[in-house]
Parts: structure tokens; C-alpha cells; sequence
């Protein structure tokens, strides 16, 4: 079955997957906005936010709105997005150089709602402070997460 957008003809199945791939762009907007509004968002996270919208191919616009609107949430499918996703949210929990146990508890919570290992979790939070800026990188957090499955 096709439909004709922008005199363009595109099959249904092509048009409600880049539907989807947007509203899961949405929901990683959203899950970040989350943990940002915990203790009060400031400046760097906003600007945090700001660059992972435009990554995502995400206007600034559609990116305020997400603070006001609430949609269905998509979560991420592939223990690669999860980890990837759970990844952003520690930077995003660390741009402003202080943790608080409310952001901490917040950003727990979205890792087990992504299906996350709590062990995982744990341990990651465990060791980020052992690092710059408690920057983990992403292959010691895909690390804990690998142990965590076998």
C-alpha cells in the first residue's frame, strides 16, 4: 500500500519506520530531559541536551517542546543503543560536575527501565569516579554490561 507524500510515493511500511526511528529519537530526548530536570536543569545541561538533539537530527524547537510535551516512549531495542543510551546519561548526570543522589536514583531507575543489568549499573556508578570528570568511557561501560550477561 503506498500514499503519496510531498509527490513522492512511499510504502506505509518505509513511512512508519522513520516515524518510529524519530519518536525513539524523541524518547532518548526525553529520557535525558528527565534526569536533567531532577535537581534543576542548568545551563550545561541544557547545552548537553542542545548537542544531542542536533545529533540526532532533532531541531532546538521540537527540543524545548519535549519539556512541556509528553509522548509515548520508545526504549531503546539493542543492548548497544541501551548501553549507548545509558552512556549519554552519565555524561549528561556529570556535565555540571556534581551527582546528587536524586540524579543518581533517577538515572538507576531509567537503566532498569531500559532492561539494564542492575549489577551493571551499579558497578558502573561505582567506578566513575575513577575517572576525568567521571567521564567512563563507552567501552569499560559496554565492559560491565558484557560480564553482567555471561
Amino acid at each position: 500500500m503506498l500514499f503519496k507524500k510531498n509527490c513522492i510515493l512511499l510504502p506505509i511500511k518505509f513511512t512508519m519506520s522513520v516515524e518510529t526511528n524519530y519518536l525513539k529519537k524523541l524518547s532518548i530526548l526525553l529520557d535525558l530531559i528527565d534526569l536533567a530536570k531532577v535537581d534543576g536543569l542548568v545551563q550545561s545541561e541544557y547545552d548537553f541536551l542542545l548537542e544531542v538533539a542536533e545529533d540526532l537530527g532533532v531541531d532546538a524547537v521540537v527540543l524545548d517542546s519535549l519539556f512541556q510535551t509528553k509522548i509515548e516512549r520508545i526504549k531503546p531495542g539493542t543492548e548497544a543503543e541501551k548501553v549507548s543510551h545509558f552512556c549519554n546519561l552519565i555524561k549528561l548526570m556529570n556535565v555540571d560536575d556534581k551527582q546528587s543522589i536524586l540524579e543518581i536514583n533517577k538515572l538507576h531507575k531509567l537503566g532498569l527501565s531500559m532492561g539494564l543489568s542492575p549489577m551493571a549499573i551499579q558497578q558502573v556508578l561505582s567506578i566513575m569516579h575513577n575517572y576525568p570528570n567521571k567521564e567512563v568511557p563507552l567501552s569499560v561501560i559496554e565492559e560491565a554490561f558484557k560480564a553482567q550477561q555471561n
